[in-house]
C-alpha cells in the first residue's frame, strides 16, 4: 500500500486547520489502496493552533505535529515538514481551506501515470489582492529568467511530488530555502493541473509585502549567479558609455572651443553612476551576507516539540 504525506504549514488558522484535515481524510477514503499521514507544522502561530493540533494528534495517530520555536515563514515550515514525511508522495497544502482538496486525485494523476515527478495546481484566477498578484507575477518572471522555468509553468501553494524529489529537496540545508527552485533543480518533469482556487471564508491572509520580498530575494540570490553576471554586464556597458562620452566630449571641445562645461549633465552622470554602483554593491553584499550566514550554520528551523513522531521516521 502506498502512502501520501500531506504537509500543512500552520499559522493563525485555529478555525480552519482541523477542517482541512477532515477534508484530507474524506478524500483519501475514496481510494482505499492509499494510506495517508498528515504532517502539521506550527510555525510559531500567535493563536491557539497548537491546541487544535494536539487534539487532532490525540485522535489520529496519522497526524504528526511539529511545533517550531520561531517563525521562519512558509517555505522553512514546509522544509521542516518534509523531513518528517515517510510517504511515497508528498503533498503541500495550505491551512486556510483555499486549496481545492477535493481535486487532489486530479493533482496526483500525472504522477500516477508515470509521466511527471511534480504536479502543481494552476489557478486561472487567484483570489488575492492586486498587490499580491503583482508580486506573484514578479516572482514568476524572475523564476523564468533565473531558473530557466517554462513561462507556461506556474507555481502555487498546492502541489504534490514523488518521494525522490522530496529527498533531493531536503538535501538543501542552507537557511534560505526556495521550494520552486529546489523542485526544478531536482527534476524537469513538472506539470500544472488547472483548477479553481477557493475563496477565503475563514481568517485573513498573512503573506504580507515583507514576506513576499524576502521570498523574492531568496529566488534572486539562492539558485543562480545570473544577477552577478548582470552586474558585470552593466559595469561593462557603463564603462563603454563612459569611454564613448569622453571621446565625444574631447572631440566636441576641439571643434567648438567656446562650449561651456555642462553642470547639469555632469551631475546627471554622477548620480546615475553613483546609483548604479550602490545598487551593484548592495547586490554583491546580499550574496556575501547570505554566504556568511550559511557558513555560520544558521538553521532553517528549530523544533521545540513533536507529537506522534518516531525518531526512526525522521528523514
Amino acid at each position: 500500500m502506498q502512502t501520501i504525506s500531506f504537509v500543512i504549514p500552520c499559522y493563525a488558522s485555529e478555525g480552519s486547520v482541523a477542517l482541512v484535515m477532515d477534508e484530507i481524510r474524506s478524500v483519501v477514503a475514496q481510494r482505499p489502496e492509499y494510506d495517508y499521514e498528515i504532517v502539521a507544522v506550527n510555525d510559531c502561530s500567535p493563536d491557539n493552533v497548537l491546541s487544535v493540533l494536539r487534539q487532532q494528534a490525540a485522535q489520529d495517530r496519522r497526524v504528526k505535529v511539529i511545533d517550531l520555536a520561531k517563525n521562519g515563514g512558509r517555505h522553512n515550515a514546509l522544509m521542516c515538514g518534509c523531513h518528517y514525511t515517510t510517504g511515497d508522495y508528498v503533498a503541500f497544502i495550505d491551512d486556510d481551506l483555499q486549496c481545492p482538496t477535493d481535486r487532489f486525485w486530479d493533482l496526483l494523476a500525472p504522477l500516477e501515470s508515470g509521466d511527471y515527478d511534480v504536479s502543481i495546481a494552476k489557478y486561472p484566477k487567484k483570489t488575492q489582492s492586486g498587490l499580491k498578484n503583482f508580486g506573484s507575477k514578479v516572482n514568476d518572471t524572475v523564476a523564468n529568467w533565473l531558473l530557466g522555468k517554462d513561462k507556461d509553468l506556474k507555481f502555487s501553494n498546492y502541489s504534490v511530488m514523488r518521494r525522490f524529489v522530496k529527498d533531493e529537496v531536503i538535501r538543501y540545508t542552507n537557511p534560505y530555502p526556495y521550494l520552486s527552485g529546489l523542485m526544478l533543480r531536482a527534476t524537469s518533469r513538472v506539470t500544472n493541473v488547472v483548477m479553481e482556487e477557493r475563496e477565503r471564508t475563514i481568517g485573513v491572509g498573512h503573506y504580507n509585502f515583507k514576506k513576499s520580498f524576502a521570498l523574492w530575494m531568496n529566488s534572486f540570490t539562492a539558485f543562480s549567479v545570473k544577477p552577478l553576471r548582470l552586474a558585470t554586464t552593466l559595469g561593462v556597458i557603463c564603462a563603454f558609455v563612459g569611454v564613448i562620452t569622453g571621446i565625444y566630449t574631447v572631440i566636441h571641445k576641439f571643434l567648438v572651443p567656446t562650449v561651456a562645461v555642462g553642470y547639469s549633465s555632469l551631475m546627471a552622470a554622477m548620480l546615475f553612476l553613483g546609483g548604479m554602483i550602490m545598487f551593484l554593491l548592495g547586490l554583491i553584499g546580499e550574496y556575501t551576507g547570505r554566504i556568511y550566514i550559511s557558513l555560520n550554520n544558521s538553521p532553517q528551523y528549530v523544533v521545540r516539540e513533536t507529537l506522534n513522531v518516531e525518531e526512526a521516521s525522521v528523514r
